[in-house]
């Protein structure tokens, strides 16, 4: 089965939910704890790139954080790189949990999503 990297909060019910999912459909998972080790500027560029999802998507815009920062207002000034930056800078602004395979990226926890996107595939080959 896949090895899947899925940065993720402890304290987070979704992201539980997302991991008792992701481990009965049989991945191997890498829990990264997005508090204490969150992606880099060019790790979060990969991962929006590979989850074909707009930047502003990774925002965790329920959080504290984003709330304390009042980065609704300044989002739509900010390029990419300054997205991604500010991304890197703290996980808690990062909606989570984020999943990657290395060739697509999940960002959040909705079942049909990861039924599409995690489902253990038949190998055909």
């Amino acid at each position: 089965m896949t090895s899947l990297k899925v940065y993720h909060y402890a304290k987070c019910s979704t992201c539980r939910n997302a991991i008792k999912w992701l481990q009965n459909a049989g991945h191997d998972l890498e829990l990264i704890p997005i508090n204490e080790q969150p992606p880099s500027k060019e790790e979060i560029l990969d991962l929006i790139a590979k989850s074909g999802l707009e930047s502003k998507k990774f925002f965790n815009v329920s959080g504290e954080v984003y709330k304390s920062m009042e980065l609704k207002n300044k989002l739509p000034d900010l390029n990419e790189e300054e997205r991604a930056e500010l991304l890197s800078s703290n996980g808690m602004l990062i909606k989570r949990p984020v999943v990657t395979d290395g060739i697509q990226a999940t960002v959040g926890f909705k079942p049909e999503q990861y039924e599409q996107s995690w489902s253990p595939k038949e190998n055909h080959s």
